[in-house]
């Protein structure tokens, strides 16, 4: 069942003797309810626009918007009431990179800060953010001030209060970014986990494919406003269609630093380093024995690595492949054929003999 649906929807912004911006251009999405749908693009992709029309923080100028099958925006106008709004608005939680605690008061208050509007008695406020508070592991700083904490325990109360009202949705809007790798990776956790534990649906809006592949299950692509491709994380990692997501998945950290590493200098002529991604469970023969096997060309191995992408194992190999242009296109087709897409990563010139 759908939670979300964006059907068609532009945002521009005009300006004053300047050219109209076209932020986000003829976007669609649906997300289903218990994804958890990344996003992922670099800076001005329209990513974080798309996503503040979800909740009409940000009014699109054309398009229909429909969250919890309630009509928001039609052919670019609004439908819903400003009343219903606010109360639709309390089913989906936002979180932001900045975190937007007030530091003049603790922990517990910033929590108890959503709630202001909610008919709960002292005791119950209290206990309510008391609970919220151990769902983020955090209850034993509940008197403390935001400036007290890491950043990830900054993250994580804001994570409680963004559950205050009990959404069916939660915005997680580079919520990572500010943090360090072992701060990302248990706030990633904790995403998972509320989205396993209390079904949440997640929206994921990251530059980071990393991030991506550590919990999403969807993934869309954006670039410039425009949504190039979208699909299951499997679907999009093993067979991305544009070139901009071909360079997020052949841009793994991991593999890049191993490269950078390697201190490699300058490539002889007719070499191309290659990332491989496959599905091990499809590919179960040695891709390199056997393209030299097959087809005589020459492959050294840079990197390996297999990871599970959802619970199936996916491989990565980066490698360097010596021959002419005939040869470079042999290999690239070889790994068509079995499946595996090939991103190049860097290459000399290629000259035929």
């Amino acid at each position: 069942m759908s939670i979300i649906e964006l059907k068609n929807v532009s945002v521009e912004f005009k300006q004053k003797k300047k050219p109209t911006v076209t932020a986000v251009n003829q976007v669609s999405l649906k997300v289903e309810k218990g994804d958890i749908y990344g996003i992922v693009g670099y800076s001005g992709a329209g990513k974080s626009t798309i996503v503040r029309t979800i909740n009409l923080l940000q009014k699109p100028t054309a398009g229909d918007i429909k969250v919890n099958g309630v009509d928001f925006v039609k052919a670019g106008k609004q439908v819903i009431d400003n009343k219903k709004l606010q109360v639709e608005r309390r089913k989906i939680g936002m979180i932001f990179q900045n975190f937007n605690l007030l530091n003049e008061i603790s922990v517990l208050e910033n929590v108890a800060f959503a709630l202001k509007h909610a008919k709960l008695s002292d005791q119950e406020l209290e206990e309510k953010c008391h609970k919220l508070l151990k769902l983020v592991d955090l209850d034993d700083k509940a008197d403390a001030y935001p400036i007290q904490l890491s950043g990830g325990q900054q993250q994580r109360v804001a994570i409680a209060r963004a559950l205050a009202n009990d959404p069916d949705i939660l915005i997680s809007d580079e919520a990572t970014s500010a943090l360090d790798p072992q701060n990302t990776q248990q706030i990633l956790d904790l995403l998972k986990r509320l989205n396993r534990e209390l079904g949440l649906t997640v929206v994921l809006i990251t530059h980071e494919m990393e991030a991506v592949k550590a919990i999403a299950n969807k993934v869309a692509v954006m670039e410039n406003g425009h949504l190039l491709e979208k699909g299951s994380l499997k679907q999009i990692f093993l067979h991305p269609q544009a070139e901009l997501t071909k360079q997020f998945v052949g841009g793994s950290l991991e593999a890049m630093n191993v490269l950078n590493q390697l201190n490699l200098g300058g490539l002889g002529k007719n070499e191309v380093i290659y990332q491989l991604v496959y599905s091990v469970s499809n590919v179960t023969k040695s891709i390199i024995i056997e393209l030299y096997r097959q087809l005589g060309i020459e492959v050294s191995m840079l990197y390996g690595n297999v990871e599970l992408l959802g619970e199936e194992p996916i491989g990565t190999l980066v490698i360097l492949v010596k021959g002419d242009q005939a040869k470079q296109e042999e290999a690239l087709n070889f790994f068509d054929e079995a499946g595996v897409t090939a991103t190049k990563i860097q290459g000399s010139e290629i000259q035929n003999d």
